[in-house]
């Protein structure tokens, strides 16, 4: 049985390493911190066209919640961020907007929008608040932390 030193384990890794780096560098040019738009200072359309044009986000809503939050896949290689923390979902509705797809229950605001990202409800409220983010931050669930913008 053949045995891997520790050098020729290296030299695997470092190979390895490099190849998941050169791959990932087209990606950066697909890069955007979603910080200034969660300021709260705009429209669930707005935020949700702007993404769309700028082709970060799926324009197909993935899902739509009964009080007519539709969720939002980052685009294939768009690399998304808020306040420092991954984002791995954005939402969004505005009433009697084509753009979204209406629940079956009462809808949470006239305008709403927001992303999903990992990280706990304390250290993102931290950044938010730090950054000066005026967004309600809420824990979805461990370690999940929705930051979110409404308009009644």
């Amino acid at each position: 049985m053949k045995r891997f030193f520790p050098s020729t384990a290296l030299r695997v890794f470092s190979a390895a390493a490099f190849a998941l780096a050169a791959g990932a560098l087209p990606l950066a040019s697909h890069a955007a911190a979603l910080d200034a738009p969660l300021t709260c200072n705009e429209s669930g359309h707005q935020f949700i066209a702007d993404l769309a044009g700028q082709q970060l986000i799926d324009p197909k809503p993935t899902r739509v919640e009964s009080n007519s939050i539709n969720a939002f896949s980052p685009a294939q290689g768009a690399d998304l961020s808020a306040y420092g923390f991954h984002v791995f979902a954005v939402v969004g509705y505005e009433k009697d907007d084509p753009m979204f797809r209406v629940g079956d229950g009462e809808p949470v605001a006239r305008s709403a929008y927001g992303v999903v990202v990992f990280g706990s409800e304390s250290k993102v409220r931290h950044a938010v608040t730090t950054g000066g983010g005026t967004a309600i931050v809420h824990r979805v669930a461990p370690f999940i932390t929705a930051i979110f913008c409404k308009r009644s």
